[in-house]
């Protein structure tokens, strides 16, 4: 790869002086790949401290036409933040100030930088949170969750991030900052710019500040472990949890070989199923009883083997840990791992099952599934041998016709994780050709020379140097 342009190189380290410019590779390598293990070497790290050094680096980008991709702590798993282009990568790790916390208001305001767990921290002793909760909220960013829209098992009750921000300060690629909403939980004033930056992975603008919606803390969750005979009784069980009134805090689904690995390997005591539900209700003493019933009755079907509450704690907390851990136990299974985490209508959930099914035995492979599957998530994880040529080619072409089926369920690629380079190519399935086309013209509005996360989330996209 080139170096920077000399100029270029000595402008940044004016603008992010001593070790927040990184130019040796070897200290740039770090930043080089995210959780989808996609790599890219950049040409430099920057770690800004204030929103001027952001807004002062994307006119500096502008005026040498490089490339800008943002960084929270690389959990994204479709290789959002993977520099593909080169380029400068700015990682907000150090833009890490929880700056208000407003209890009466409900709102926290934010830069990207601080991590999901230290929030969670400081707004605990004030009997409040914020809901988005991904596997990986203890180390992954603010900044990340917006970027992708991240959700996680609560979003089935309090929605995904979109759902949960107030207002967004970003950097654009015209170098403009721009203030998107307020922090009020009402406003109809114009468009609504927050929504359009949260979830467009850091390709319209660069987020250095938001408000959050916070949510009151629940004074008490309880846990039912309901096992079925196949996946279908299960898809079934959720379409019907869903059609009533009580909504689930949390609806996890784990499918048979889930429920095998959860036994044999995370040691948790759980009777051999084709599938098992983790369903939460959260609430007070008064409600929580009456919420737990209403679930229990209407999940109890023809295919129900047991419905059991988790009674203690720990055994709740055993659970929860086991369901989060389940993506690098599948690795145990397979050398090569496929996952994608789609989304389709609730109603949907019992079809998707089943064509997923028809999918692993056409290709004559091991296909695992679990998910946020309240909220119609499901994450498809398609295992082969990475050493063998056709696993590898049916696999990848497995992923192909769930896309496909899922798309014509009415369902769309991405529930959280986002698009990424992982799922370019593929979003002509999802998206019609005059929405692409608007979506190429909202790029080129807000990110004229294309500069801000080159070749991610639209397909096809010209080079991000334009005269």
């Amino acid at each position: 790869m080139e170096t920077l342009d000399k100029k270029l190189q000595q402008a940044l380290q004016e603008i992010f002086p001593g070790d927040a410019c990184l130019l040796d590779p070897a200290e740039c390598l770090a930043y080089a790949y995210d959780n989808s293990r996609r790599h890219a070497m950049p040409q430099a790290v920057v770690l800004p401290t204030t929103k001027d050094q952001v807004q002062k680096l994307v006119h500096l980008c502008r005026e040498f036409k490089t490339p800008i991709v943002a960084r929270g702590r690389g959990t994204n798993t479709t290789g959002a933040s993977v520099p593909i282009e080169g380029g400068i990568v700015v990682s907000f790790e150090r833009m890490n100030r929880i700056i208000e916390i407003r209890a009466g208001d409900r709102v926290a305001i934010v830069e990207p930088g601080v991590l999901n767990g230290d929030l969670q921290k400081a707004l605990k002793p004030l009997g409040l949170f914020w809901p988005p909760d991904p596997t990986s909220a203890a180390y992954s960013s603010i900044g990340g969750n917006l970027a992708c829209n991240a959700g996680g098992p609560r979003a089935v009750k309090y929605g995904a991030t979109r759902d949960n921000v107030l207002a967004v300060t970003a950097i654009t690629g015209t170098g403009d900052r721009v203030q998107c909403g307020a922090a009020v939980t009402k406003s109809s004033s114009g468009y609504d710019l927050s929504r359009l930056l949260i979830g467009s992975e850091g390709t319209l603008g660069l987020i250095v500040e938001a408000s959050l919606k916070l949510s009151a803390l629940p004074l008490q969750r309880q846990i039912l472990r309901a096992l079925y005979r196949d996946v279908d009784s299960a898809a079934q069980a959720v379409a019907s949890i869903m059609s009533q009134p009580v909504i689930p805090s949390m609806l996890e689904f784990l499918d048979g070989e889930c429920v095998r690995l959860v036994r044999e390997q995370a040691g948790v005591d759980i009777t051999s199923c084709g599938a098992m539900l983790i369903i939460e209700a959260d609430g007070d003493a008064q409600t929580l009883h009456h919420a737990l019933s209403a679930l229990e009755f209407v999940a109890r079907n023809e295919g129900c083997i047991e419905i059991r509450s988790a009674r203690h704690q720990d055994e709740i907390d055993e659970l929860l840990a086991a369901r989060k851990a389940l993506s690098p136990l599948l690795r145990t299974i397979r050398s090569g791992k496929i996952n994608e985490d789609v989304v389709v209508p609730v109603s949907q959930v019992p079809a998707l099952c089943r064509q997923i099914a028809s999918i692993a035995g056409q290709q004559a492979l091991k296909i695992v599934c679990f998910g946020h599957i309240g909220n119609g998530n499901v994450h498809v994880n398609i295992l082969y041998d990475k050493q063998d040529e056709s696993e590898t080619e049916r696999a990848n072409a497995a992923m192909s016709q769930v896309f496909t089926c899922t798309v014509e369920l009415g369902g769309q690629l991405s529930g959280e994780h986002g698009i990424g380079i992982a799922k370019r190519d593929f979003m002509t399935q999802a998206i019609d050709a005059p929405t692409l086309h608007l979506m190429r013209n909202i790029k080129s509005c807000m990110d004229p020379l294309g500069i801000l996360n080159p070749g991610k989330v639209i397909p096809h996209e010209p080079s991000f140097i334009r005269t």
